[in-house]
């Protein structure tokens, strides 16, 4: 029997198990981000802080670029690691999950201190933390993507989304009582410890993924080695170039995405509860959507369901420009979640088709670090517009771009499913 042979055995054999723990991982990780929602939850902490709009800013921003940019730098050791799971599992302890627990502490005790201060040990927490994330999360995705055959990507993705979803919105309801229930900043600190112990706790199930190693391994070669070949790749693959820059377009289509709870806070002085349910409202659009994407996506691909995740953006921001009240936020969230799940389902498994398994994590990077740079501009961007022409101009430029994108995922990508690259099928073994 080949290497590949026991490889594909051992992925069979372990199916069920990894698909259940890992499960387990994503919906109680977001279960605890529901209690620290960039989208709704921080931008409230901040505001105690500042109303400067790219102060305000800071927060998509480094969620972007956290998350995105340090993919690509990576992608090298990930590459040629025959385990991945020492990256997520090992580093990620540090890298991604310590910085919540700290901001237990930073809550307490600095809340009350200079606001230069508090601003300044958040944002470097939260800086930690996302580009803590986004270093060990080529490792995870590539982890995911050997474990968890491609047929079976979108059901497991949408199921865990649900589920994780589902419990958010008990963990959304219960930071919306906190903030009422607690006086500032109480109800933060013991929201950030609810968020931590679902994040640790979630980091023990990730623990128990079984991995087998690869079959096949590149052989090493040095950064400056790996860096020059990084042109020629996107060079070989139009169609993932393609995506590439229709990934950086939609980037700056999505630059409003981060402002919807701000430009509502400029708008109506909402309390903080209040705020806080809106996460409720993301989370149910999401919880809807999920299981559907996740069966488009088996079915029908991924590129429909991000074309999908740009349709309901638009939508948002036009209704958000149409808005006449606070009421009006709960199905703008909504229409906001419901994109978010579309990305979720898809963005994160549409790269792994573009290439074969050994190239995989390149192509995780590229496709991580090359938006994500557009994605780290957009809010700083989107906070410049804010503050010299107003939130509508921003959201009606938002839109506009979004439309542009919407047309380059439509007309110049292609499924990679659908089409042969170098005349071998882009369907993994596994």
């Amino acid at each position: 029997m080949s290497l590949t042979d026991t490889f594909n055995q051992q992925v069979s054999k372990n199916y069920r198990f990894n698909f259940s723990v890992n499960l387990a991982d994503i919906a109680l990780y977001m279960f605890g981000y529901s209690f620290i929602s960039p989208s709704t939850i921080l931008p409230v902490f901040v505001s105690h802080f500042t109303q400067n709009p790219i102060l305000l800013g800071l927060i998509p921003f480094i969620n972007t670029a956290g998350f995105l940019i340090p993919q690509l730098f990576s992608s090298n050791l990930i590459e040629h690691a025959p385990v991945k799971k020492f990256y997520p599992f090992n580093l990620g302890i540090i890298l991604e999950r310590l910085p919540i627990f700290l901001l237990i502490a930073m809550t307490f005790f600095f809340s009350g201190a200079d606001p230069v201060i508090a601003l300044g040990l958040f944002f470097f927490l939260y800086s930690w933390h996302t580009f803590g994330a986004g270093f060990i999360m080529v490792g995870w995705q590539d982890m995911i993507a050997k474990i968890i055959p491609v047929d079976k990507r979108g059901r497991f993705f949408g199921l865990s989304n649900f589920i994780g979803n589902l419990t958010g919105i008990a963990g959304a309801s219960t930071v919306a009582w906190l903030l009422v229930k607690f006086p500032f900043p109480t109800g933060y600190v013991i929201a950030f410890g609810c968020a931590s112990l679902c994040i640790f706790t979630s980091w023990i199930f990730l623990g128990l993924s079984r991995e087998p190693r690869d079959p096949v391994t590149k052989p090493v070669i040095s950064n400056l080695e790996y860096f020059a070949t990084l042109p020629k790749i996107i060079q070989s693959n139009p169609n993932f170039r393609n995506y590439l820059i229709t990934q950086v377009i939609s980037a700056f289509g999505a630059m409003a995405s981060g402002f919807i709870m701000v430009f509502a806070l400029h708008r109506w002085e909402i309390p903080d509860g209040q705020a806080a349910s809106f996460t409720i409202a993301i989370l149910v659009g999401q919880s809807a959507a999920n299981l559907l994407f996740g069966f488009i996506a088996d079915r029908k691909g991924h590129k429909v369901v991000l074309e999908f995740s740009i349709i309901f953006n638009i939508l948002a921001f036009g209704l958000a420009l149409l808005a006449f009240s606070p009421i009006w936020f709960y199905a703008i969230f909504a229409l906001r979640g419901i994109s978010l799940a579309a990305s979720f389902v898809s963005g994160m498994s549409f790269p792994l088709e573009f290439s074969e398994p050994k190239d995989r994590p390149t192509y995780i990077g590229l496709a991580g670090t090359v938006p994500g740079i557009a994605g780290a501009i957009a809010p700083i961007l989107g906070g410049v517009l804010a503050s010299a022409i107003g939130y509508n101009v921003l959201f009606s430029v938002s839109i506009f771009v979004a439309v542009i994108s919407l047309g380059c995922m439509h007309w110049l990508v292609h499924d990679p499913r659908k089409i042969q690259i170098n005349d071998t099928p882009i369907i993994e073994p596994n």
